[in-house]
C-alpha cells in the first residue's frame, strides 16, 4: 500500500509541470516560426547586390504653414580612388572610429548585435545600432534610412552577401569612396582636397584621423565650422587608433597637437533669410538618418518656421552697427535671434549671424549671459519663501576679495525685489545667492533647460559670481530662449524643436511631433513663481533697464551686457511668444563701445516683436487661481534710470572706447570681471 501512494503522488506531481513544459515548447515553436516568416518575407524583398544605388530623390522643406521653403540636394561632388593610393593611416582611422573587428567579421558583428539588441530591448525600439562597415554600405547602397527591425534585417543579409562577393579591401574602397564628408563632399578624395587642398596620399596622419571623425555628423564636426569640436572629435578617433594598437602613444599625443592645414574655405553667398534655421533643420535630421537621407531619399520635412517671422527677424537685425571686418572678413559684431512659441517649444525664427558664413551663433555660440541670467536667482528666492515685495538693501558687500559692483558704481539703499531686479541691481542679486545658494539656483537653470553649466571641477559656476552672469562657459541664446519660455508657459518647459513631422519619398510618416508629446514637457518651477517672476520683469520694460523693448502690449524681459561690453542681450516675451536677441564680438578681442543690453539688443527684439505679434490677440497674462494680478509698480523714492537709447548711434565708435574699456578693467580684481552691468 505505502509504495503505490507514493507512485500516484509522483504522478500528480509531474502532471501541470508536463502541461506547461508542453505549452512553452510550443510556444518557442510558433514564435520561431513565425521569426523565420519574418526573416523570409525581408529576405523576399531584398533587392540584388549588383544593382546600383536607387536614384537620388532631392528632399523638401515646409514652413510652419506647409509652405516650400527650400530643395535640399547633393550635387554629388565625388572622386573615386583606389584603395591601394589610400594611406594606412586613413584606412587604420576609419576602422578604429567605425568597426574595429573589420577584418574579423563575415559582415555583421554578433558582439555589436547583441549590444544593440539589448540597448532596443531597454529602449522599447531600435535605439542603438551594432552596425558595421559592411552593413553601413549596404544601408547607403541599397535601403532606406527609416529605423525599422525589417531594415535592419535586410541591412545584415546584405552584408552578408556583399562580404561573399567581395574582399574587404574591396569593400572598404567602396565604403571610403562613397561617404558623405560635409561641404559637398563624398568620398575621402573629394574630402582630402575640400579639407586640406591635397590628394589623399599626401594626408598626415592628424588629417587623417580628422577625416575620419567627420561622417559621424559631418555639419557639426567640420573643422570650417568650429575648430574646437573638430579637434575634439579627431582626439577620440586617435585615441581609438592608440587603443587598437595602429599607432602609439607618443605618435598619437604629436597627430593631436599637429598643425591641421585647413585649405580655405570656399565662400559662398548664404541667404541670411533662412539659411541658418536651414542648416539647423539639416543637421537635425542628417544626425539621426543620416546625410545619404537628406540629400537623396526624397524626404518631406515640415518645420517650425513661420516665413513672416523669419523675415521680420532679417529684417530687424539692420539696426546692427557695422564696426569692422575681422581676419576672417565677418563684419563685427556678429549677432543672433531666436523666436519660440512657449507652449510648443516649436522654434518661429531663427538668425545665427550676418549671413557671412554658416557658423549658426543661434544654437552653438556660448556666450556669457550678464545680468540676463539673473531670473534664475530671483526664481529660486521666490521659491524660498519671498516676495517681489521683499525688502532688501543695496550696499557694498565683499565676499573674500570680491566686492560686487553697481554699473553706476553707487549703492541705494533699501529696495524691493522687483525694483532690484528691474533695475538690475548686482549686489542684490549676489546676496540672493547667498541666501539662496549657488546650487539650487543651477539646478533651476538647469529644469529650465540650460546645458552649458559646469557643476564640478577646480572651475565651475557654483559661486556668486554666477549670479551676475559671470560662467566658465556661457549659455547659447536658443536655450536661454527656451528657459525663459518656462516663465511664459506657467512654468512649464517645453524643448524646443524645429521639425514637426518627416515623411520619406513614399509618404510613409518618419516622425511626427505635431502631437506635442507630453516627453517633452516639464514643470520645471510652480505656476505661482512663474507669474510673479513675469510680473517682476514686466517692470524691466516699464519703467527699468529694457523701456526701449516696449511694444504697446503685456510684456516682459530682462537685459544683460557683460562687464567687459563683449555680449549685449535682450530676452523677453508675451503670453505667447519668447525671443532671445544676442549681440557680440566673434574675436573676443574687441567691446561693443557704448552698448548695452537695453540699446541695441532691446531696440531689435521691439522692432521684430512689434511685427511678430500683429497677428496675436492682445492679452495679458494668466493669473493663477488664488491670486491677486501683480502690477509693475516702481519704488517713488527711487529715480527712474535714464534710457539709453542713444548708444545705438554712438555704437559706430566701439573701438574708440576700447583702449579706456579696457583700461579700467585692467584695475579691476580678477573676480571683479565677472561683475556685469545692466
Amino acid at each position: 500500500m505505502y509504495t503505490p501512494r507514493r507512485r500516484a503522488k509522483h504522478v500528480k506531481k509531474q502532471g501541470p509541470f508536463k502541461f506547461f513544459r508542453i505549452i512553452i515548447i510550443l510556444l518557442v515553436v510558433v514564435s520561431a516560426g513565425l521569426g523565420f516568416g519574418y526573416i523570409f518575407a525581408a529576405y523576399q524583398s531584398l533587392p540584388p547586390v549588383s544593382n546600383n544605388m536607387r536614384p537620388a530623390a532631392s528632399s523638401q522643406v515646409f514652413d510652419i504653414h506647409g509652405r516650400l521653403i527650400t530643395t535640399l540636394h547633393s550635387d554629388q561632388n565625388r572622386i573615386p580612388i583606389d584603395i591601394n593610393k589610400v594611406p594606412q593611416n586613413l584606412q587604420n582611422a576609419f576602422i578604429a572610429a567605425e568597426d574595429n573587428r573589420f577584418y574579423d567579421h563575415i559582415g555583421i558583428d554578433p558582439r555589436g548585435i547583441f549590444r544593440a539588441i539589448w540597448a532596443n530591448v531597454t529602449h522599447h525600439g531600435i535605439a542603438q545600432g551594432g552596425s558595421t562597415i559592411t552593413q553601413q554600405l549596404a544601408k547607403n547602397a541599397f535601403l532606406s534610412q527609416e529605423q525599422t527591425l525589417k531594415r535592419k534585417i535586410q541591412e545584415a543579409m546584405l552584408a552578408l552577401e556583399i562580404e561573399r562577393k567581395y574582399s574587404k579591401k574591396e569593400i572598404l574602397e567602396m565604403y571610403m569612396n562613397q561617404i558623405y564628408f560635409g561641404q559637398g563632399a563624398y568620398g575621402i578624395q573629394t574630402a582630402a582636397k575640400t579639407y586640406f587642398g591635397k590628394d589623399v596620399n599626401e594626408l598626415s596622419l592628424a588629417q587623417c584621423a580628422m577625416l575620419a571623425g567627420l561622417p559621424n555628423s559631418p555639419n557639426y564636426y567640420s573643422p570650417f565650422n568650429k575648430l574646437e569640436i573638430a579637434k575634439e572629435r579627431q582626439s577620440v578617433v586617435i585615441d581609438q587608433m592608440v587603443k587598437y594598437g595602429y599607432i602609439s602613444q607618443a605618435d598619437g599625443e604629436k597627430a593631436k597637437k599637429a598643425d591641421l592645414e585647413l585649405a580655405k574655405k570656399k565662400q559662398s553667398v548664404l541667404n541670411p533669410e533662412t539659411s541658418y534655421f536651414i542648416d539647423y533643420v539639416s543637421q537635425k535630421v542628417a544626425e539621426k538618418y543620416g546625410d545619404d537621407a537628406l540629400y537623396k531619399e526624397g524626404l518631406k520635412i515640415y518645420t517650425t518656421m513661420d516665413s513672416e517671422k523669419q523675415h521680420a527677424a532679417v529684417k530687424a537685425l539692420t539696426a546692427l552697427p557695422d564696426n569692422y571686418k575681422d581676419a576672417n572678413g565677418l563684419t563685427q559684431p556678429q549677432c543672433a535671434i531666436v523666436s519660440i512659441d512657449p507652449h510648443t517649444g516649436y522654434i518661429l525664427a531663427m538668425v545665427g549671424g550676418r549671413g557671412q558664413d554658416s557658423f549658426n551663433r543661434a544654437s552653438m555660440a556660448e556666450r556669457q549671459p550678464g545680468s540676463s541670467f539673473k531670473p534664475f536667482v530671483y526664481v529660486t528666492a521666490l521659491q524660498r519663501d519671498m516676495t517681489p515685495d521683499t525688502i532688501m538693501v543695496d550696499k557694498k558687500v565683499t565676499y573674500g576679495n570680491w566686492s560686487p559692483q553697481n554699473s553706476e558704481k553707487t549703492f541705494s539703499g533699501s529696495m524691493t525685489l522687483s525694483h532690484a531686479l528691474a533695475l538690475s541691481v548686482n549686489t542684490i542679486a549676489v546676496q540672493l545667492a547667498e541666501k539662496v545658494g549657488p546650487e539650487r539656483i543651477i539646478e533651476n537653470a538647469e529644469k529650465m533647460g540650460i546645458t552649458t553649466l559646469v557643476t564640478k571641477g577646480s572651475t565651475n559656476d557654483v559661486n556668486y559670481a554666477m549670479a551676475l552672469g559671470g560662467l566658465t562657459k556661457g549659455v547659447t541664446p536658443l536655450e536661454m530662449a527656451s528657459a525663459y519660455g518656462t516663465f511664459a508657459n506657467k512654468g512649464v518647459h517645453v524643448k524646443p524643436t524645429a521639425i514637426i513631422k518627416i515623411l520619406d519619398r513614399n509618404g510613409n510618416v518618419l516622425e511626427d511631433d505635431s502631437t506635442n508629446k507630453k516627453e517633452n514637457k516639464t514643470q520645471a518651477i510652480s505656476e505661482k513663481v512663474a507669474y510673479e517672476i513675469t510680473a517682476m520683469l514686466e517692470g524691466v520694460i516699464d519703467h527699468g533697464t529694457g523701456t526701449a523693448a516696449a511694444i504697446g502690449r503685456p510684456a516682459a524681459g530682462k537685459t544683460g551686457t557683460t562687464d567687459d561690453n563683449k555680449d549685449a542681450w535682450f530676452i523677453g516675451y508675451t503670453p505667447d511668444i519668447v525671443t532671445a536677441v544676442w549681440i557680440g564680438d566673434d574675436t573676443g578681442n574687441h567691446t561693443l563701445g557704448d552698448v548695452y543690453g537695453g540699446t541695441i539688443p532691446a531696440q531689435i527684439w521691439h522692432d521684430y516683436m512689434a511685427v511678430a505679434t500683429e497677428d496675436e490677440k492682445t492679452r495679458d497674462f494668466d493669473v493663477p487661481t488664488g491670486m491677486s494680478k501683480i502690477q509693475p509698480q516702481e519704488d517713488s523714492k527711487e529715480e527712474k534710470p535714464e534710457k539709453k537709447t542713444d548708444g545705438i548711434k554712438k555704437a559706430a565708435d566701439a573701438d574708440k572706447q576700447k583702449a579706456k574699456n579696457d583700461a579700467q578693467k585692467a584695475q579691476q580684481p580678477a573676480l571683479n570681471n565677472k561683475n556685469n552691468k545692466q
